[in-house]
This record gives C-alpha cells, sequence and structure tokens, in this order.
C-alpha cells in the first residue's frame, strides 16, 4: 500500500528528478515507511516514484521495482489478494522469485504474459510499468476502482500521480474549472470518472489499462478484465446461501494477509458484522473499532457492542461531536484536491485516526450494498413503474406541489419526511427515476436557479450512457459500480484512511463475489422488502434473532447542524455578495436563501448547503490560495 507517481518526457529534461521528488513529498501521508523512484534522463525523461506503507515483505517489498536485465520498472500502489495462487502458478511455469511480496508477482506476470497477464490479478491497485524495450509506460487500475490513479498529457509528456495534489502542484500551467465537472459535482455531490474539476486532468477508468507511446506520443486505452456473461444460476436458495457464505470467508481470508496488525471497522450493520465475524473465526483474537456520536439519532455504538460482544473482539469505542473534529475538517476536506461533499468522510477519517493508533490495516464493509442489494433505492424501479402506470403525471405532479409544505423539514434528522420527499422527487415519467434518486445535490430545474450559464447537461450523458439499464436490480447494482461506487464511496474510504496512513481492504469487493451475484435471480438479492436477502440468510444461524433487521444508521454526520452552529461564520463569508460577484459562478440571490433559510431553520438544506459550504473551501483554497 502506497501512493504512486510519474512523469514521462518525450524530450530530454535534466529537472525530472525534483520534479518528481516534490510529487512524493507531496503524498507522504499515503507512505509514510519508505520511499523510492527510479529516473532516467537521455533522448527521452522518464520518472517513477512510490511511497510506501509497508504492509507484506517489509524488509524486501520495496519499490521500484526492475527485472532481472533492468528494463522494466514497476511501481505499484495496493494489495493483491491471490498472489500466492499467482506465485504459485509461475513457480510451476519455471520462475523464479527474489521476494515474497505481491508487488513483484505482478512484475513476473507481466514478463511471463504480457498485458494480458494483468487480468489474473484480484485486489486493490493502481500501478505503473515502464518497458524500456517498447518505449512504453503502462498505467493501471483495478476492477473497481478501489485505488485512485489520475494522469495529465500535455505538449511535453504525460504525468500520473494517486493524489490530483502531486499534478496541481507540480505542473506549471493554470487548470480552469471543467464545466461539466462543476455541473455533476453540484448535482452527484462528487465527480465521477473521468473527470475531474479541473480541465485536462483526468481520472483513469476502473478496469483500465492505459499505454502511452514514448516514440509517437499516442495513448490507447483497453479493458484489463471481461466480466463473465452468463445467464442465470438456477441453483436451490441452499445452494445459493452455501456459495455465498463460502465465497465471503473466502474474500476475507484473503484479504486478512500481513505481516502487521490488522483489525476491523464495526457498526450495527450487516455488512461490518459480517466480515467481523468472519475474521474473528480465522484468528485468535481480532481488534474491531466503531465512532458514536452526541446525536442519538446518528449513533448506532450500541449495535456494534452487540456484535463485539458475540465475537469477543478487543473492542475500541469513539465518541465524538463538533469539537473533535474542529482541529481537523479543514484538512479532511481538503486532502481530496477537488470538491467532495460526502459528509461521512468526516466520520470516516476520525474512525481511520483513531484506528491507526492500534492496527495498520482494517477491514470494511464497503461494497456489500452494492454486490448484494442492500440499498433502499433499489425498490424504486419496481414502485416507479406501478406508480406510473397508476397515477397520471398531472394528477402527480398536483399532489407533489400540494405535501411540498407537509414534508418540509427544519433538522437534519433524516426521518420519514425526509425519505418520503426524497421518494416523490425519484418518480419519473420519462424512465430517469434512478438517476433522480442517486442526485444527492440540486436538481436539474435547481441547478438553473444555482449557477451562472445552465447550458453544460453532462449527467444527461451519464444517463444515455447507462440508457438500457433501467430495469432491474442487476442495472442500478451496475450504474452504482460505474457512478457512486467509484466516484463517492472508495474515494471517501481512500483519501481519508490514507491521511490517516491506514490501509483498508473491503472483501465484498471481489470480482468472484460481483459476478456470482449478478448471475443470481433479483429475489435472491432482495425478497419482497427484504433487502440483502441471500447474505443475510447466509450467516443468519451465527447471530441473534432478527439481527439483521434492524434499522442501520451508517457513518452520517450532523452536519446541518453544525452548519448552523460551529461553521455557521465561515459559510456566511462564502454569501457575501461582494465575494461571489467576483467569483462569477453563482447566482447570488438563489444561494442566499437557500443558506438562511437553513440557518433560520426554515428548511432544511442540509445536503445542499454542504454541498456549497465544500466548493467553496476547495474554491478559496485552490484559487485564492488561503485556507
Amino acid at each position: 500500500m502506497c501512493g504512486i507517481n510519474g512523469i514521462a518526457y518525450r524530450t530530454h529534461h535534466s529537472f525530472i528528478q525534483k520534479e518528481l521528488q516534490h510529487m512524493n513529498d507531496l503524498i507522504i501521508h499515503r507512505g509514510p515507511d519508505d520511499e523510492g523512484s527510479y529516473v532516467e534522463t537521455g533522448e527521452i525523461s522518464v520518472a517513477l516514484g512510490m511511497r510506501r506503507l509497508s504492509i507484506i515483505d517489509l524488509q524486501k517489498g520495496g519499490q521500484p521495482m526492475f527485472s532481472e536485465d533492468g528494463e522494466i520498472v514497476l511501481t505499484f500502489n495496493g494489495e493483491i489478494y491471490n498472489f500466492p495462487e499467482l506465485r504459485k502458478e509461475l513457480e510451476g511455469k519455471g520462475v523464479r522469485f527474489k521476494t515474497h511480496s505481491d508487488t513483484e508477482v505482478i512484475l513476473r506476470l507481466y514478463e511471463q504474459y504480457g498485458t494480458s497477464g494483468f487480468s489474473k490479478l484480484e485486489g486493490m491497485y493502481a500501478f505503473c510499468i515502464y518497458d524500456k524495450t517498447r518505449h512504453t509506460v503502462f498505467l493501471a487500475r483495478d476492477f473497481f476502482g478501489e485505488k485512485p490513479l489520475y494522469y495529465y498529457k500535455n505538449q511535453k509528456g504525460l504525468y500520473w500521480a494517486s493524489e490530483l495534489k502531486s499534478i496541481i502542484r507540480t505542473v506549471e500551467e493554470e487548470f480552469p474549472i471543467h464545466t461539466d465537472a462543476l455541473f455533476l459535482y453540484f448535482q452527484l455531490t462528487y465527480i465521477p470518472y473521468p473527470y475531474t474539476i479541473y480541465e485536462g486532468i483526468y481520472k483513469l477508468e476502473p478496469n483500465t489499462l492505459l499505454s502511452f507511446d514514448l516514440l509517437t506520443g499516442q495513448i490507447h486505452k483497453e479493458e484489463i478484465y471481461t466480466v463473465l456473461r452468463t445467464q442465470l444460476l438456477q441453483i436451490p436458495e441452499q445452494e445459493a446461501r452455501q456459495l455465498c457464505f463460502d465465497k465471503v470467508m473466502d474474500s476475507v481470508r484473503s484479504r486478512a494477509i500481513a505481516d502487521v496488525g490488522l483489525g476491523t471497522y464495526l457498526s450495527g450493520g450487516v455488512d461490518l458484522s459480517i466480515v467481523s465475524w468472519c475474521l474473528a473465526q480465522q484468528q485468535p483474537t481480532i481488534d474491531t473499532f466503531t465512532i458514536g456520536f452526541n446525536n442519538s439519532k446518528f449513533d448506532e455504538s450500541d449495535k456494534a457492542r452487540t456484535v463485539s460482544g458475540l465475537i469477543h473482539s478487543n473492542h475500541h469505542e469513539f465518541i465524538i461531536d463538533e469539537h473533535d473534529l474542529s482541529d481537523s475538517i479543514h484538512e479532511i476536506i481538503l486532502n481530496f484536491d477537488e470538491p467532495f461533499a460526502d459528509s461521512s468522510a468526516l466520520a470516516s477519517y476520525l474512525v481511520a485516526a483513531k484506528t491507526r493508533q492500534y492496527v495498520k490495516v482494517a477491514l470494511t464493509g464497503d461494497g456489500g450494498d452494492e454486490v448484494f442489494g442492500g440499498y433502499n433505492k433499489y425498490y424504486i424501479g419496481k414502485l416507479n413503474r406501478y406508480f406510473t402506470r397508476m397515477v397520471p403525471e398531472k394528477i402527480f405532479t398536483g399532489c407533489k406541489y400540494l405535501t411540498k409544505p407537509l414534508l418540509n423539514t427544519r433538522s437534519d434528522d433524516r426521518g420519514f419526511r425526509y425519505k418520503m420527499k426524497k421518494l416523490l422527487n425519484a418518480i419519473d415519467y420519462d424512465n430517469n427515476f434512478y438517476f433522480n434518486i442517486i442526485s444527492l445535490g440540486y436538481s436539474e430545474q435547481e441547478m438553473h436557479d444555482l449557477l451562472q450559464g445552465t447550458s453544460s447537461k453532462p449527467l444527461s450523458a451519464l444517463k444515455d450512457e447507462h440508457k438500457n439499464l433501467h430495469n432491474n436490480i442487476q442495472d442500478f447494482r451496475a450504474i452504482d459500480k460505474n457512478i457512486s461506487l467509484e466516484g463517492d464511496m472508495l474515494v471517501k474510504v481512500d483519501r481519508t484512511s490514507m491521511l490517516a496512513s491506514l490501509e483498508c481492504r473491503a472483501p465484498f469487493l471481489n470480482k468472484s463475489l460481483w459476478e456470482f451475484t449478478n448471475q443470481l435471480p433479483d429475489h435472491y438479492l432482495i425478497k419482497g422488502f427484504n433487502k440483502k436477502y441471500l447474505l443475510k440468510k447466509a450467516f443468519e444461524p451465527y447471530f441473534p434473532k432478527n439481527f439483521f433487521e434492524q434499522p442501520k444508521q451508517g457513518f452520517g454526520v450532523p452536519v446541518g447542524d453544525w452548519l448552523r452552529g460551529g461553521l455557521q461564520k465561515e459559510l456566511l463569508s462564502y454569501t457575501e455578495s461582494s465575494f461571489l460577484t467576483r467569483q462569477g459562478i453563482f447566482i447570488p440571490k438563489y444561494i442566499q436563501k437557500l443558506v438562511q433559510d437553513h440557518i433560520q431553520r426554515k428548511s432544511d438544506n442540509s445536503f445542499k448547503v454542504w454541498t456549497f459550504y465544500c466548493f467553496q473551501k476547495w474554491y478559496k483554497h485552490i484559487y485564492l490560495h488561503e485556507k
């Protein structure tokens, strides 16, 4: 686990080593244990750098790693969970290893099979291979996009990095705001691939291999792994339960390989409870970590205690409030390097920072909802079809207008009225309901009121890309994997854990599990209104009766209240007319009213105001060079 950086110039540049060192220094938090670099300056100039958080083969697993003849150079960020099996396969072909690291397995795979060997990898990764004989740089990103990789190409050559800061603070160019990314951010509250907030800088797509030819300057992309397209598995439920149990246990086992201390996050939810239980069956004792809030509506630490008692873990519980975040909230938000408004990132950082005091690696429950069908929003397709058939659009529009005052909320409690309002806003007669439900920020109509110049409609382009995916749970899961998981959930976990120098591993993010659930009938995932049906049935015998039916809160954070409290002064400074006019992005009258209504509790605008607040904080830091 680490961070990687690199530069490939098509001509001679004597200052490339200084640039690479600067890029490496900017991500020291990703790898405080070690660093390494390779620099070549000749007719072309290439530099590869890395920062290392040592997890496996602490003594010999350093990077960059070289082939025997020195013609192939590798830097790698991540973990390859099936490296013992791949190593055994390669040794059977006569390949000899010098280390016990997963890094060397990638190198030997490339030597043996070329780039086609990367399809064998199971894990989270972003890596670079420089093949001198082919004058080519290869960049690769894992199947789900757990590990980030950014790149920028100009006339000089190619830059790549694990974090945006390494590019924007090294390249001597001004990067204007990307209009499409701006619009996507305010609608989704994050920016999905391939966009970044900066014009010209892109996220490498998950499951993608990028090759850069140093002789021609051309970039080529291709898919690394092709998902199996098979018919539905026609198997009895009991057999499906056993398969599910075995696959989850195996995935947890593979992600528990480490030469350092390892534990699990623990909430009262299904996913983390199951991951923690599985790990406890495989190790004598485990450490579990949870956070709670003084605000009981956001606290579920009591449920975590129940699971800890069941598995006899060494449980660590941290109760926090706004004051615990006062010293770090700015660092957390700005560490994303672009606007990012998932407020649970604050809690994610705190639990990561606390966990890092005890272990270097933590297992998480990320991906459980996407893989096994755990979101309420997966009901929406069926509800939308029934509703739009039975209720004429004009009647629905009138009823929605009349019920709007009744569903207005004044506090950030996310209770019944909040959920009903969200449901009604998702209903759509043009089949856009799923994109309505995942748009947590501003609606398309509200975008016209919020931003100056509203010609851009990138969300419509995303809808077009997924226009054939609107029919069943499998389709909704595919949209989540491509947009929400990569753009939001995995970004949050990577940046917050790496800021704390903690490695997080997600057993549910496993290609085998994804393919398995893709082949299951919908009712194995959601039966009636029972979400994650198969997963819960597989592990139900090992937990107290009805344990999995308890409502889940998750790592929610009451930012709506905080924006009325300790953050109010800073928030109001971002709405000053003179500031907004100079900025030239927002329509002042609309955003000022939205913020004032929230502060005065006329209505709860937590998500919208927080999205605005995070953008302004980023903007002021980058373009006005202020914290």
